[in-house]
């Protein structure tokens, strides 16, 4: 049978596409606004403020990027090493605890440059030079943070100076790169919010539902074999009520379709990870 809280939920798909554009504009724009420009930078953040609360109360749901696990990258500029060191922090009280600790750990190094970034929308962030002129480390590697989109992270580069001065623009240039060498070194995911799917099938439509499963790119979890076959799903909220039309259509209404819980997942690799 149907849902039709699904259905009615099919009327409302082109205004959640235009809200998910305008956002994603809304991000494009962002990464391409001269620094100078602080008026406009205000006036992207009230519109995106703006699209996130229509999204939630529209049950728009985007993917959020985050650390799974964090890493270590490092670079070389004449002489100066810098060690960027990425983790998962879900807290300003665990971005401090983690800053410190590489303070600690790094205590004769010349700088321990940081910035993070926390919340659904980022609505915390902060970043510090530790020491270096004044925009030249903090903000750059936050500029990162913020150009990738990703949420819920804190980094530290550490700074061993090699004698050499690099000038303001030679630091930017620097901390932004062993940023972008940690994130590399470290695991991102997409964390969406989803709901399990069962589907009960004959035989005869396995092998349709199997090409939609493939089709859509779908999360298969398991496949249970007796007298029918029981596909159990993960499927991301947005596209719950059109897959479960498509999954309808493909059987011509035989399949027997059930719901479950709705919970935020991600794919680690090719392994479905529940938060």
């Amino acid at each position: 049978m149907i849902n039709h809280h699904h259905i009615i939920a099919e009327k409302f798909a082109g205004i959640k596409e235009k809200l998910k554009i305008l956002y994603i504009l809304h991000t494009f724009l962002r990464k391409y606004i001269a620094k100078k420009e602080k008026n406009m930078v205000v006036l992207l953040w009230t519109v995106r403020e703006y699209f996130w609360q229509q999204m939630k109360d529209g049950r728009v749901v985007l993917s959020m990027k985050c650390i799974y696990t964090g890493g270590e990258g490092e670079i070389t500029e004449k002489k100066s090493r810098f060690i960027a060191t990425v983790r998962p922090v879900a807290t300003e009280e665990e971005a401090a605890a983690f800053i410190a600790e590489m303070k600690k750990k790094y205590w004769d190094a010349r700088h321990n440059c940081s910035a993070f970034v926390i919340g659904g929308r980022q609505e915390v962030s902060r970043c510090s030079d530790d020491g270096e002129p004044a925009q030249t480390a903090g903000r750059p590697m936050l500029d990162v943070l913020l150009r990738e989109d990703i949420h819920n992270v804190a980094v530290v580069v550490t700074r061993y100076f090699g004698g050499v001065l690099l000038g303001t623009g030679g630091l930017v240039r620097a901390y932004q790169k062993a940023v972008q060498e940690g994130l590399a070194a470290s695991v991102i995911i997409d964390k969406k919010e989803g709901r399990y799917l069962s589907v009960g099938t004959d035989y005869n439509g396995l092998g349709k539902l199997q090409y939609l499963i493939a089709q859509k790119d779908l999360t298969l979890i398991d496949t249970l074999y007796t007298e029918k076959v029981e596909l159990k799903l993960m499927v991301p909220v947005e596209v719950c009520g059109e897959t479960e039309k498509e999954i309808t259509e493909t059987t011509s209404g035989t399949a027997r379709i059930s719901w479950g819980e709705q919970v935020l997942y991600a794919m680690v690799g090719k392994k479905l990870e529940i938060f």
